[in-house]
């Protein structure tokens, strides 16, 4: 094999391994921007040819984790008690929103509160690691907006 084959070859497997790590690499719930990876041209060869411009390749990032949504108005959980089901294990994602209702939402049992403002949102990310079934509360009001059940 000549030194220019070596060569070429050597710089494949390494853009091979980088975009795989790139690929495999686990992301966060704020990911949000593009990843690149570039690779060197080849190396000019004795007729001449190679030596042209780098590739670049982008690599787009996971889609952002969904959240379980309860909306409240007028102080009641639009359609009702939300049920949210997960396995134990599993990452929960609760969101919380409402144009018109101010109040400190409680999640009992994993002991969670967040202040929701009238027009905004709250959000709940944490890992399901206890079983059972927790209620969701406006918690001035004494309203159940919805219930999480972590299933073994």
């Amino acid at each position: 094999m000549s030194s220019g084959a070596r060569i070429g070859l050597v710089v494949a497997t390494v853009v091979v391994i980088a975009l795989a790590f790139v690929l495999l690499s686990p992301g966060d719930d704020n990911t949000s921007n593009t990843t690149s990876t570039t690779a060197p041209p080849p190396p000019a060869q004795a007729n001449g040819t190679g030596g042209s411009s780098p590739t670049t390749t982008t690599v787009a990032p996971p889609p952002a984790p969904s959240f379980e949504t309860i909306e409240v108005r007028g102080g009641k959980p639009v359609g009702g008690v939300k049920k949210i089901t997960v396995t134990k294990g599993e990452h929960v994602r609760i969101e919380v929103a409402s144009p018109d209702t101010s109040d400190e939402i409680h999640l009992h049992g994993y002991d969670l509160k967040r202040d929701l403002k009238a027009g905004g949102r709250v959000r709940f990310s944490f890992p399901a690691d206890l079983e059972g079934i927790f209620e969701i509360e406006l918690e001035g009001a004494g309203t159940q907006i919805g219930k999480l059940v972590v299933e073994p």
